[in-house]
């Protein structure tokens, strides 16, 4: 299973109504459970405010009502059994709600935003994990979105085995729950999507320390603003 052209995850939907110039940054945390995901944000984003940036932070499903309505039925109370298309479908709820009351307004105002997840996740999970059309996946994430895409995307990539006993320390939720197999599928989804859009993935081997990660991104996530600065962003069109 192969996807085209990074272009395709994010493709923008066509209304004049959501042509609107971005003024802040998009970057979103990738990677499968257990990549130190979250620690990495925090630590990010009190650099960057020390910097001087105005951030916000937020995690999928999460941050809104409705994204921590639907976490808890995704990660816990849905049955192990949950179709694929329902899986998806309360993803993109939660994201369509998280764009457009925290992300969208954000980026408006001029911020820095760090996402703990965003539409490659359900492409990785959704798509090559749980066997939908990764392409059509991809449709939909943009239109729940509206088509707003990340400037960046960092994908912390850890083996499976690795995330696992990570994943032990805690009480495993329903996503951990879904097998060897089907998180080697994930990974390996994440893997292609980053070959695809190098422009936009960093990958970065998440065995590292704590540290050594945090100054790598630090180093990229720099580089990147300093060019936005340069080169105003809008939405792609």
């Amino acid at each position: 299973m192969s996807l085209a052209a990074g272009a395709a995850i994010f493709r923008t939907v066509d209304s004049d109504r959501f042509r609107e110039p971005i003024r802040g940054f998009l970057v979103t945390f990738e990677g499968g459970e257990g990549s130190g995901k979250s620690t990495q944000i925090e630590r990010l984003a009190e650099f960057l405010r020390a910097e001087g940036h105005e951030v916000v932070t937020a995690r999928e499903p999460g941050t809104t009502e409705v994204g921590e309505a639907v976490r808890e039925i995704l990660l816990r109370t849905a049955p192990e059994h949950l179709s694929a298309e329902a899986e998806l479908a309360l993803f993109l709820a939660a994201r369509a709600e998280l764009v457009a009351e925290i992300v969208r307004p954000a980026l408006e105002a001029g911020a820095v935003v760090l996402l703990d997840r965003y539409g490659d996740s359900s492409v990785a999970y959704q798509g090559y994990g749980r066997g939908l059309d990764p392409g059509r996946v991809a449709e939909l994430n943009a239109f729940v979105t509206r088509g707003l895409a990340p400037d960046l995307t960092v994908l912390i990539d850890v083996p499976v085995e690795a995330s696992a006993a990570r994943s032990r320390a805690r009480a495993p939720d329903r996503i951990e729950r879904a097998g060897t197999q089907f998180h080697r599928r994930v990974r390996d989804g994440y893997r292609e999507m980053a070959l695809n859009e190098p422009e936009r993935f960093v990958v970065l081997d998440g065995t590292g320390s704590i540290e050594t990660v945090q100054s790598a991104i630090r180093d990229r996530i720099q580089d990147a603003l300093a060019s936005r600065i340069l080169t105003p962003r809008t939405e792609s069109s």
